[in-house]
């Protein structure tokens, strides 16, 4: 049986020498995927697992974007007995599995697999965490508490390894790797020192989600997944049992193997950042100089507007000026064509007044006795000499002649009633600056 299994070997590997077959199957305790695995991963420029250098136990292309696996295979049974036991549960196991994956095909087809529908990822992440701490105690690494894909958005955004871990309850190495790897102290430290870490188990349906999309072989399976190349990508697994020592030595190849991709997209967001910042400040000067133009055309259309109104309210006022000189003029002369005649100087009722004005001319006219002060007033108003308002004052004894109407006296007194003698000197006052 050993000899068939060494030329399946021989036939997958590539080797020609029966005897390197058979030592590469030993040295993985016959188990063909694992043998297969590793000499794939030797090919593809990734030393085996079993000949490490002395300096650095593994070695990888960091150019290569190959994925890089580690599978850890259970070990075989030693001695007589157990070769015995191994050889006969051999068909039973065969048998039990194959029967079982039948089944579970066939049962797809009858019965949707209710993982496939995903309704609470978060809860089912928060489930499986309670469930671990209940069976294993608390001391653990500290677990995202969110959806897988928001720790890819975190890990993504805060430039970091994501280790995903998936949790087959089922599978017999389970327990033995959360109690005497996951949980141990030095494990412990170096995941929450190191890198985020999202774990689910793949009965709650964002576990199987993740599994079906991650496609592990085997459980315990671990994933590294980083930013690589602008998107996340896993650039490890672990898949079956593994002791600490081996885990955190396999983590950290991984992380050095990858560290100048990170370094990388960390250059490059920085300069995205100071590029975005140089941009961003860019656009704040524009628009602050942006503003300061609209500011100096506000200010300029108002220093338009203002002189333009102060232009409009001085052509209203001379307009307005014009238009009260020009209906001054026009009452001048309507006062000018209404004043009765100047009777002669022979008239017994003739009054002779000198007018004194303001600017010191002097007119002279004839009044009656009989006529109101009314017409002196207006004579003096048909004058375009005379001010606009003006008051007729005698010089002894000084008073002012009453010759407008008022309420107490609607109608002012005649030259006689005001006591004027056949000849008089009136003076104008000017009131127009009052």
């Amino acid at each position: 049986m050993n000899k068939q299994i060494t030329l399946l070997s021989s036939d997958l590997t590539g080797l020609e020498s029966m005897d390197q077959c058979r030592r590469t199957l030993e040295q993985h305790n016959w188990n063909i995927e694992a043998a297969v695995q590793d000499r794939l991963n030797e090919q593809e420029g990734v030393p085996s697992v079993f000949n490490p250098p002395p300096s650095r136990p593994l070695q990888v292309n960091t150019a290569d974007h190959r994925v890089y696996s580690y599978i850890v295979s259970r070990p075989q049974p030693r001695g007589l007995i157990g070769w015995s036991y191994y050889l006969i549960m051999l068909p039973f196991r065969f048998t039990y599995y194959t029967l079982l994956d039948i089944f579970r095909f066939a049962l797809r087809f009858i019965r949707p697999d209710p993982r496939g529908r995903v309704t609470d990822p978060v809860g089912d992440v928060v489930s499986f965490i309670h469930i671990f701490e209940e069976k294993y105690g608390r001391s653990h690494p500290v677990f995202y508490q969110g959806t897988y894909s928001q720790a890819l958005n975190d890990a993504k955004r805060e430039l970091r390894y994501l280790l995903v871990y998936l949790h087959g309850e089922d599978h017999q190495d389970t327990d033995q790797f959360c109690r005497s790897t996951l949980c141990t102290e030095e494990v412990v430290t170096f995941l929450n020192t190191r890198m985020l870490f999202w774990a689910c188990s793949t009965s709650k349906p964002e576990g199987y989600r993740v599994s079906q999309a991650l496609r592990e072989n085997t459980y315990p399976f671990l994933a590294m997944i980083m930013l690589k190349d602008r998107k996340m990508t896993v650039v490890g697994r672990l898949e079956g049992l593994i002791q600490p020592e081996d885990l955190i030595n396999q983590l950290t190849f991984i992380m050095d193997a990858n560290q100048t991709h990170l370094m990388s997209e960390r250059l490059e967001r920085e300069e995205r950042n100071q590029t975005q910042v140089l941009r961003q400040q860019q656009d704040e000067a524009y628009l602050a100089s942006l503003r300061a133009d609209q500011e100096k055309d506000r200010k300029k259309r108002e220093e338009e507007e203002q002189l333009r109104q102060e232009e409009e309210k001085v052509r209203q006022s001379v307009l307005a000026e014009e238009r009260r000189r020009q209906t001054l003029e026009e009452e001048k002369e309507r006062k000018s064509e209404c004043l009765p005649p100047e009777p002669p100087a022979d008239d017994p009722e003739s009054v002779k007044i000198v007018f004194k004005l303001p600017n010191d001319t002097r007119v002279e006219r004839r009044f009656l006795f009989g006529q109101s002060l009314t017409v002196i007033y207006d004579f003096l108003f048909s004058l375009k000499e005379s001010p606009e308002k003006f008051q007729i004052i005698t010089n002894f004894p000084r008073r002012v002649l009453p010759c407008l109407p008022t309420e107490e006296q609607p109608n002012p007194p005649t030259l006689k009633e005001a006591g004027l003698s056949r000849s008089e000197v009136l003076f104008v006052q000017d009131l127009t600056d009052d």
